[in-house]
């Protein structure tokens, strides 16, 4: 069986004003596996992660629901791809797998807003993206800086819920 690796940064990144400060998306990600749909408000948790290249995962996430392949949950142990990675979780979709569209839209100048976007039509609250996500809004607003948001983004879910 195909296993798909998506790796989670135990540290902030470099280009990030909270660079090299801890993450905890290893316990974040631990505490979303745990949580029923009544503790999303109540728990800090990271029941999905965003990443760039929605037709490369959408591909891969296709794979899992399909029972085709599994999604190896790692954490990097120190710097991005220069370090060993320690293993959370491997997902299936019994674990509720699964992948939405996050798509930016331009303002009236054609600039890229935070405010104007959409999760597969849906309009969900931007601060509840964050912390879904496991981030403050300003830490995650931070994150996606550097990101080409005029490509649509991947919402990749470890659980059952969508937007």
């Amino acid at each position: 069986m195909k296993t798909y690796v998506l790796t989670l940064s135990q540290y902030f990144l470099s280009k990030h004003s909270r660079a090299g400060q801890p993450t905890d998306f290893a316990h974040l990600f631990e505490n979303g596996q745990h949580l029923k749909p009544a503790g999303l408000e109540v728990c800090r948790h990271k029941i999905h992660t965003i990443r760039s290249n929605y037709l490369l995962w959408k591909k891969r996430i296709d794979e899992v629901t399909n029972g085709e392949a599994i999604l190896s949950v790692r954490q990097w142990t120190e710097r991005p791809y220069f370090s060993p990675q320690t293993k959370l979780a491997d997902l299936t979709a019994e674990n509720g797998v699964g992948i939405q569209m996050l798509r930016f839209h331009p303002g009236r100048d054609g600039n890229i807003l935070w405010k104007y976007f959409d999760v597969n039509g849906a309009y969900p609250n931007i601060e509840d993206l964050a912390k879904h996500d496991g981030l403050s809004f300003e830490d995650w607003r931070e994150w996606f800086k550097g990101y080409d948001l005029s490509e649509p983004l991947a919402i990749i879910h470890f659980t059952k819920f969508r937007y």
